[in-house]
């Protein structure tokens, strides 16, 4: 994946499971395609990359969406929408096939409410899935049924440790942009570090706002601050494992990975109660949350986890238990296998008396 983020993580996991289940054939068609041999020097210049790239994914989607039954299409919001998912989806009509359209950004309510021609052209989807039932409300609002199937972690990809101590190191784990406010969670740690002067925050993401962090590090006269970079899915468990508080700030959100993530590693979550989180963390059970912008509240909380290393280890406990039961995929294989299956067999159902159906698992 060219993108590191939530959605990225998904569908790998994704395309790695649904593989696993019997009878299902599952391939990937990747939205920006690689142009063969010279061509590609085109995908490197601005605005004709995205003329050239749009047209060799137009063209794949004609060449491949006849060879599948279910077309399951990842999507963002505002222009990327345009641009990715909705493309498939006339393919996927154009050919009768399913389609689903797996809506996974916290920014919808404003998408939808900005773009009715969003919301019309959504109905061209069979299924909506979302990955919380925050995203489930929002669509109703705009008169589309969604049904929520949950984000979950690879138990294999992360390192469990029970914190017998609560020592001050601290972990962020989103992308540098406007909408994850990281700046709020420097400030929080500002405030900690008064009273924990060897505390740590690995800053671990890149993006826009980056340059600007950086400066509010030095502004408050911060330590220890270490902005790490992009890093791959696969090297995230080194950083959980060597965190004993996660901090997560954003205003904007719906079901991140990292929460999870951070659940599955034992790391105690202090968040913000941006979008879908409070479907995810429990506050004061599973996590402990304040409002969006709270740096303060952030801090408090950290501090008083500090204070009392017992409540912390048992907070941690209490989430790998919830993540256990809700976020793994024995947990939402079934839904998943069904949604498809499902949708195949609308097909078969639909069929003229006399017709011969061969059901050989859904594509």
């Amino acid at each position: 994946m060219d993108i590191l983020g939530g959605q990225a993580v998904q569908v790998t996991r994704l395309l790695r499971r649904l593989r696993e289940l019997d009878g299902i054939e599952v391939e990937f068609l990747a939205v920006n395609p690689r142009l063969p041999g010279p061509l590609r020097a085109l995908q490197r210049i601005k605005y004709v990359r995205t003329i050239t790239t749009s047209i060799a994914y137009f063209t794949s989607l004609l060449l491949r969406v006849p060879k599948y039954d279910v077309i399951h299409a990842f999507s963002a919001s505002y222009s990327s929408y345009l641009l990715a998912p909705l493309p498939a989806m006339l393919a996927a009509r154009l050919f009768g096939k399913r389609v689903v359209l797996n809506y996974r950004r916290g920014e919808a309510s404003d998408h939808l409410a900005r773009s009715p021609f969003a919301v019309r052209t959504m109905r061209l989807a069979h299924e909506i899935v979302v990955p919380s039932g925050y995203l489930v409300g929002v669509f109703a609002e705009f008169g589309l049924k969604a049904r929520a199937i949950l984000n979950f972690v690879e138990l294999d990809g992360v390192d469990y440790r029970d914190r017998a101590e609560t020592r001050p190191r601290f972990l962020s784990n989103r992308n540098l942009e406007a909408l994850y406010d990281v700046g709020c969670t420097i400030r929080a740690f500002g405030i900690v570090q008064r009273t924990w002067p060897d505390a740590r925050l690995a800053i671990v993401g890149d993006g826009g706002e980056r340059a600007s962090l950086e400066s509010l590090v030095r502004e408050l006269g911060i330590r220890n601050a270490e902005f790490v970079g992009k890093v791959p899915p696969e090297r995230m468990r080194e950083f959980y494992a060597g965190a004993d508080l996660y901090f997560n700030s954003p205003n904007i959100d719906n079901m991140p990975n990292s929460i999870i993530e951070a659940f599955a590693s034992g790391v105690p979550v202090i968040t913000t109660n941006a979008g879908g989180i409070p479907f995810i963390v429990t506050h004061g059970e599973t996590g402990l949350m304040v409002d969006c912008g709270d740096h303060e509240g952030l801090a408090r909380h950290a501090l008083a986890l500090l204070a009392d290393p017992a409540e912390a280890r048992a907070m941690a406990g209490r989430a790998r238990e919830a993540c256990l039961t809700r976020y793994v995929w024995p947990a939402v294989a079934r839904e998943w296998d069904a949604l498809y299956r499902g949708l195949v067999r609308r097909d078969v159902d639909a069929a003229p008396a006399g017709t011969p159906a061969a059901l050989r698992g859904p594509r």
